[in-house]
């Protein structure tokens, strides 16, 4: 089989490295089988797509939305390369998952709009399928309802105009998306359990995803929070789709 692909933007190693734990886990790849590219770090291999059977790109402190004078020469030089990889991607049609920070990259890549009105708390929601998303072949198996996790500073407020909306949510209308048959965007996290969340939760405490007085009240409610046991199946059933 040939591997997948994550693309990561962490620079906190120990929140990189369980990323990729969970990505594999949830995904039911071997070590060999997940390969990684941390776009923070700024050497990068050359990506050669027929290698590969798809790309996962997973969760960031950063925000596609904010004005570039604003973002990191990391994060600048990253989207320049996320974006060169997305047009050979999107003229391919080739197989993409891109959770969270992956949303905006190809959202913005592909024409949505972006930006901080759709922010979300950080905890569980309820994420609901449209029947497109019922008819998809990727989420064929999935509950018409389920919990999944999210905590974002932004988020789609406009589709790209050549996607479909597969799932909805109640603050963030735009939940999950498809593009051509094979390009996927989900704005929850399909690579989160409780113990993964909270660990972010503590890690990035002082990046404004809450008041810092709200620390224990918002890990309560994850800890307390309804069972987030079906989201992570998205990832299960890209790779089973795609892997050759």
């Amino acid at each position: 089989m040939k591997p997948f692909v994550l693309l990561a933007t962490r620079d906190d190693d120990a929140l990189a490295d369980e990323e990729y734990e969970a990505v594999a886990r949830f995904g039911g790849l071997e070590e060999s089988q997940l390969h990684r590219i941390r776009l923070e770090s700024g050497d990068w291999p050359a990506l050669e797509l027929d290698d590969y059977s798809g790309i996962i790109v997973g969760g960031s402190p950063f925000n596609s939305s904010d004005p570039p004078e604003e973002k990191s020469r990391a994060q600048r030089r990253a989207e320049t390369w996320i974006s060169s990889l997305l047009d050979e991607v999107v003229a391919r049609d080739f197989p993409f998952l891109g959770a969270c920070y992956g949303v905006g990259t190809l959202g913005i890549h592909q024409g949505a709009v972006v930006d901080r009105t759709r922010h979300e708390e950080v905890g569980p929601i309820t994420v609901t399928l449209t029947e497109e998303g019922e008819r998809d072949p990727l989420l064929a198996d999935m509950p018409r309802e389920f919990s999944a996790y999210v905590g974002h500073k932004e988020g789609t407020r406009v589709l790209p105009p050549n996607a479909v909306l597969l799932a909805e949510g109640s603050v963030c209308q735009v939940q999950m998306y498809r593009i051509k048959n094979n390009l996927y965007a989900t704005q929850f996290h399909p690579e989160l359990d409780v113990d993964g969340l909270v660990n972010r939760i503590r890690v990035y405490k002082d990046l404004g995803y809450f008041r810092s007085d709200e620390l224990e009240t918002v890990v309560d409610r994850v800890t307390n929070g309804p069972a987030v046991d079906q989201a992570p199946r998205v990832l299960s059933a890209f790779v089973e789709r795609y892997r050759r």
